[in-house]
């Protein structure tokens, strides 16, 4: 947090008050599971030796009798933490959505074109630039009404038609003023005090603010839709006549039909209806390897057709493709605010009603209109709102430049307070592309191709790295795959087909002890493929081992650089967290010089480490990229996806996608967001340091309505430029 107390880990429990056979105990996380209510009770009660239980959600807190011999008091808390910890999904849920739900009704620039931002930039600035040359500077009016008849007041006026509205709407709606309902009085009030040049200065330079912030918004869609390119501009669609027409691809309407041919990207979701192509899905389900499509096979919009050609029956345009989804999602990512935002919001919201006081109160003391006055126009609310808007939504666009796809600038600020980052090894610390290195038969009268055709079997409608080594290496030696049965995957453990009278079964240990697979005569051989870092997949016939493969999988390039610029931007404890062998991860770990590691983790088991983490007060970063990960990166504070081999499903559970292959960018974005944060803070101080310096030298005179106006706005325009600095932020890591 910016200011304040710390909070305690949302799944933290503390004993309040205790007695014999009485104990109060607090957790935070009780605030927001009223829903779970009668389970939690009931679990607790289960617990040996409680014989009562009851539960305040308003004070988050349980009150819990028990037997003092059946049940030690000093063991109650953590059995209560465990109860709770079932139910953490729907807490940190909860908590996000307060935490957004924190914030004052404001003006969404994103919604205002940028072009009308800039006219009215413009007209301003025509309007005082006229009225500095006309020389008019005489004296104020002694009738109100003729004040508001000025060049420069009419001026203000015409042009602070949205100030006034929303500033209304947020009384009207939340009773509360906004930072538009403060504008608004001090531009009526500049207006009534005879000082009209005042009152269009505080527009002129408030618009100015806002047009870089909305400017700043806008290049970070722009940077997200260039990122997600779903195809071009235009598409060949077959006519009702079957003519084929190039048109806009706005045009296209679901149930049309649409050609692609090679080198095109495919621009909707959709069936193919003719045509047979190689196509190269990588951007939306981390395929590497192009897949074959044909007749009643789906395709995605942003797929490119790497040879072939096929017509294609829309389901799916615009906005509602995979891709559109994804882009519509990042872009309403303001919805989503980050603490600090909502911070922000809130700290703005609290202060404008003592701008109100301090007018009253220095008219008061002074009887001076001009020094009240100044109460009004300088302000803290729109150096840090659109300060903090701007710097989120500056380092999303530098991001999205980069090939990273930031969800929300909420994870801008989690990254910040990282502590431990958690990582897979296949294909986020590996390659991700394994191979073949050794193809060993164990069983009598079975050869090493035939070995590898009954694996191609299990594997050949798989897209895990290590089935595709093995149809790899049997297409590459011309091998035949049998017929088989739709193929039953066993998460994190194997795959099992039947084809013809074999039950095939390829895997890991675990999986094969669990089908009653003896493994001795192959022990002697996974020891030597274990000992040179090979990974090792038992093949099975029921429950004959027929032979292991061997297959390695190279460490990325720069991974280590990207680890040890991970521990120089500050993270404590980088963990491994793999399905993989003891060994295996052992040896990793180590080359890594990481802190520890995990071996032969199911997917279960990664999200659970992840919650236990969290339930001490740790800030967890994963990084993964299979289907194995998606748990643990949807329960992380940051779930990151990456690697060309990443899948759909984690790119749904993540935060953060990486689009690209080079592991710097770990790193990058995490160092993007401390900098973010930083920057941030540095805005707090000057809009406060600034503007408090204005209010003083205002309310004793010193500071005139017209340059506390141009004190206070400049102040904005100062920091909304310091959050514009991120545009230009070298998110590669290679420099902070």
């Amino acid at each position: 947090m910016l200011f304040g107390r710390k909070q305690k880990p949302l799944l933290q429990c503390e004993v309040l008050h205790a007695l014999p056979g009485r104990m109060r105990i607090g957790c935070r996380a009780l605030r927001y599971l009223i829903n779970q209510h009668d389970a939690i009770c009931s679990d607790i009660e289960n617990i040996p030796g409680v014989r009562t239980v009851s539960i305040s959600h308003r004070t988050a807190n349980v009150l819990i009798h028990f037997e003092p011999d059946a049940l030690p008091g000093n063991t109650l808390p953590e059995a209560v933490e465990a109860v709770l910890s079932a139910c953490s999904l729907e807490a940190y849920k909860s908590e996000r959505q307060e935490q957004t739900s924190l914030t004052v009704t404001e003006r969404r620039l994103q919604n205002e074109p940028l072009e009308e931002m800039a006219t009215r930039v413009a007209v301003t600035s025509a309007a005082l630039l006229f009225h500095s040359l006309k020389g008019s500077h005489g004296s104020v009016p002694a009738a109100l009404l003729p004040r508001f008849t000025t060049f420069p007041a009419l001026t203000a006026l015409s042009l602070a038609g949205p100030i006034f509205r929303n500033g209304l709407d947020a009384l009207r709606t939340t009773r509360r003023p906004n930072a538009d309902t403060l504008s608004a009085t001090a531009i009526l009030s500049s207006i009534v005090a005879g000082k009209d040049v005042a009152a269009l200065t505080v527009i002129w330079l408030a618009d100015i603010a806002e047009l870089l912030t909305g400017w700043t918004m806008d290049r970070t869609r722009r940077a997200i839709r260039d990122m997600l390119a779903v195809g071009d501009a235009e598409v060949w669609r077959i006519g009702a006549k079957g003519s084929v027409e190039k048109v806009p691809l706005a045009a296209i309407q679901v149930g049309d039909r649409i050609v692609a041919h090679t080198g095109e990207k495919i621009s909707v979701d959709g069936i193919v209806e003719e045509g047979e192509a190689a196509i190269d899905q990588a951007s939306i389900t981390g395929e590497f390897m192009p897949v074959v499509r044909n007749a009643n096979k789906e395709v995605f919009a942003g797929s490119v057709v790497k040879s072939g050609a096929v017509t294609v029956r829309a389901e799916k345009v615009g906005d509602q493709t995979a891709v559109g989804r994804i882009v519509h999602m990042v872009e309403e990512a303001s919805h989503h605010k980050a603490p600090i935002q909502a911070f922000a919001d809130k700290f703005s919201a609290a202060f404008i009603p003592v701008n109100f006081g301090l007018a009253g109160l220095v008219y008061a003391l002074t009887g001076k209109v001009d020094r009240a006055l100044n109460m009004l126009i300088i302000d803290y609310s729109c150096g840090v709102r659109l300060s903090t808007a701007t710097a989120l939504s500056a380092s999303i666009s530098t991001a999205a430049r980069h090939g990273i796809l930031i969800k929300g600038g909420n994870y801008l600020e989690l990254l910040d307070e990282a502590d431990t980052l958690i990582l897979d090894k296949t294909g986020t610390l590996t390659e991700g592309r394994p191979s073949i290195l050794h193809v060993v038969p164990v069983a009598r009268g079975v050869n090493a191709r035939q070995l590898i055709e009954m694996a191609a079997a299990a594997e050949e409608t798989s897209t895990h790295p290590m089935a595709i080594a093995i149809l790899e290496y049997a297409r590459r030696n011309g091998y035949r795959i049998p017929q088989h049965d739709t193929a039953e995957v066993v998460v994190g453990r194997g795959i099992q087909v039947r084809a013809g009278k074999q039950h095939i079964r390829v895997g890991s240990r675990r999986f094969m002890q669990d089908n009653g697979v003896d493994l001795d005569p192959a022990t002697a051989t996974v020891q030597r493929l274990v000992a040179g870092g090979e990974n090792i997949l038992y093949v099975a016939s029921d429950s004959r081992l027929l032979g292991v493969l061997g297959i390695q999988d190279a460490l990325r390039e720069n991974m280590k650089k990207a680890l040890n610029r991970i521990r120089l931007a500050g993270m404590d404890d980088i963990i491994l967290l793999t399905g993989d062998v003891e060994q295996h991860a052992e040896i990793v770990a180590d080359r890594m010089a990481m802190d520890r590691y995990r071996a032969e983790a199911l997917p279960e088991d990664k999200a659970e480490m992840v919650l236990r983490l969290q339930s001490r007060g740790t800030r967890v970063v994963m990084v993964g990229d299979g289907i194995n990960d998606a748990p643990a990166l949807a329960y992380a504070n940051v779930g990151i996806a990456t690697g060309a081999t990443r899948t759909d499903v984690a790119m749904e559970a993540a935060d953060i996608t990486i689009a690209g292959d080079d592991p710097l960018l770990i790193p990058g974005v995490i160092r993007l967001g401390r900098r973010t944060m930083d920057i941030i803070r540095q805005n707090f101080g000057i809009s406060i340091g600034v503007n408090t310096v204005g209010l003083i030298l205002s309310g004793m005179g010193v500071l005139p309505v017209f340059w506390g106006a141009v004190l206070h706005n400049a102040c904005t325009v100062a920091v909304v430029a310091n959050s514009g600095r991120l545009l230009w932020y070298d998110a590669t890591g290679s420099r902070s």
